[in-house]
């Protein structure tokens, strides 16, 4: 069978670098040429990413590294896999370490990736091992993070702040200083400053009452909560995602064809499909412009992506895209899902089984992948990558009218047998 994703054999590791940000964020980055399965895991004191490919020479050995997490990355080969070696000098949980992938991008001349960020949630991690004293336990905490605390206001020893008045205590030739009593204040100053005083209350009742409006207001205008799945397509939400755009011209066929050209107009044709069909629509974007804005990072583009669905709540989200690889033979459909919840998987099957019965092209079948977009999105997502415009073949097809408004109408009747 023809697979979309390289074999070990067929991807290599050509280089491995690493990186802190100035949020402590340690970054991991293995260049690859072609995509590749990688699996990260803790192995005792260490976090591995084991990368199915092998490496080539020069990206192996062991490299110094300037993080509170480690210090030092090692880079090993093993039976057609590199694996990629952090001994930690932090204890790390699951949700302090990420991966995903990045994809070819001939515009910028940047090859596959697959990174790894490692962050340590603030106050949670500790020194691994935990330091201990002479007796065994574990050592008090130091004056520093004492200090800290006594900043926050949570120390017994906090600075008390009182409205009272501030009597004195120190000796006079008389004994103890008594209290001060405070001045009698005049009767027409006191009714001016009670008046003062109403006339305060009042215009602070007005702003808690609109500050209690707005939210009023706010609380009717905020998007139902969960996601629908069954019940027919009538009425449902649905984000449309057109791969790339603006600045990011995604994968490039031999015969000049742009990704970001292919993906916006079957975004179009599909949501007519599924408006035909009763479904209210949105698009991450109408035209040819980046979704976050130019020169952003993967993540804030991505996540703005997202972010579109998340803010109509919509039902479901789907992310448009072309494939390409190395070997211009590859070719076929796709769909990607990333199994967060139990229909996402159900999703992806319903629109690859329509894709893959009604074109003479490769089915490359349904599969579990880690990719930022159908990872994050609250509700079911999936990623459908349309054949591959490395394949001369196929790279026609795309460009034709014929093949973008059939593969609309099919993945929208595979969208409403998923809400059937």
């Amino acid at each position: 069978m023809v697979s979309g994703v390289a074999s070990a054999a067929e991807a290599k590791v050509t280089d491995v670098k690493w990186g802190v940000s100035k949020d402590n964020i340690l970054r991991i980055v293995a260049d690859l040429t072609d995509a590749t399965d990688y699996k990260v895991e803790l192995q005792g004191n260490n976090l591995v990413l084991q990368i199915n490919g092998q490496a080539e020479p020069a990206a192996l050995g062991k490299r110094a590294v300037k993080s509170t997490v480690t210090k030092q990355m090692l880079v090993e080969a093993a039976a057609g896999q590199t694996i990629v070696k952090l001994p930690l000098t932090k204890q790390l949980v699951p949700g302090d370490y990420k991966a995903f992938v990045l994809k070819k991008d001939p515009a910028t001349k940047r090859p596959f990736r697959i990174v790894l960020d490692v962050t340590v949630d603030k106050g949670k991690a500790v020194l691994f091992p935990p330091k201990t004293n002479a007796q065994g336990n574990a050592k008090a905490p130091s004056r520093g993070s004492v200090a800290k605390q006594e900043a926050a206001g949570v120390s017994g020893n906090a600075p008390v702040v009182s409205n009272k008045p501030v009597v004195s205590n120190r000796p006079t030739a008389g004994g103890v200083q008594k209290p001060v009593p405070a001045p009698v204040k005049p009767v027409v100053v006191a009714k001016a400053e009670e008046k003062k005083d109403k006339d305060h209350k009042e215009q602070e009742e007005k702003k808690d009452k609109k500050k209690e409006d707005k939210k009023e207001d706010k609380k009717q205008e905020q998007p139902k909560s969960g996601f629908d799945f069954s019940g027919g397509i009538e009425g449902k939400v649905i984000t449309i995602d057109a791969g790339h755009g603006g600045s990011d011209p995604g994968a490039i066929g031999q015969g000049g064809l742009k990704e970001k050209q292919v993906t916006l107009p079957i975004a179009e044709m599909l949501k007519e499909q599924l408006e035909k069909k009763g479904a209210k629509v949105y698009m991450t974007r109408t035209t040819d412009v980046d979704v976050f804005g130019p020169r952003a990072s993967d993540k804030d583009e991505l996540q703005a992506r997202v972010n579109v669905a998340e803010k109509h709540a919509s039902d479901l989200f789907i992310s448009l895209h072309i494939n390409s690889s190395v070997n211009s033979k590859v070719g076929g459909i796709s769909t990607y899902y990333y199994p967060k919840t139990s229909h996402d998987g159900r999703l992806a099957n319903r629109v690859q089984n329509e894709l893959s019965s009604n074109f003479g092209v490769d089915n490359l079948g349904v599969r579990e992948a880690n990719f930022y977009v159908v990872k994050r999105c609250s509700m079911p997502a999936i990623l459908v990558e349309l054949c591959f415009i490395s394949n001369p073949k196929e790279e026609k097809l795309l460009a034709g009218n014929w093949f973008r408004k059939k593969s609309a109408r099919l993945i929208a009747d595979g969208i409403e047998k998923y809400f059937k």
